[in-house]
């Protein structure tokens, strides 16, 4: 699906239970750059459910030890689809950069 967004925060979540095998991760959306940097609220979140992985094709992301994020600026295109499979999703985000 696409988005209009100008920068991303990749992060993941704490597991429901031990016993998963998978984690729950979010994708925060801003109509800014560098958000990790200024407090701002995203202005869209989207939660995925036992993702077993996120693959991010042909763009730059920076990865923040400090909060174990990925964030990726400087977006003109964004698309991010979720590939169901038997029990977990993998995650495809793909787009342009300036």
């Amino acid at each position: 699906m696409k988005y209009n967004s100008k920068s991303i925060i990749i992060g993941r979540k704490k597991r429901k239970s031990e016993h998963d095998n998978f984690s729950p991760c979010f994708v925060a959306l801003f109509n800014i750059n560098k958000p990790h940097k200024s407090g701002q609220v995203p202005d869209k979140i989207l939660d995925f459910d036992s993702v077993r992985k996120v693959t991010i094709c042909g763009l730059d992301c920076e990865y923040h030890l400090e909060g174990s994020d990925i964030v990726i600026d400087n977006l003109t295109e964004l698309s991010i689809d979720e590939d169901k499979q038997k029990d977990c999703i993998v995650i495809r985000i793909s787009g342009k950069q300036k």
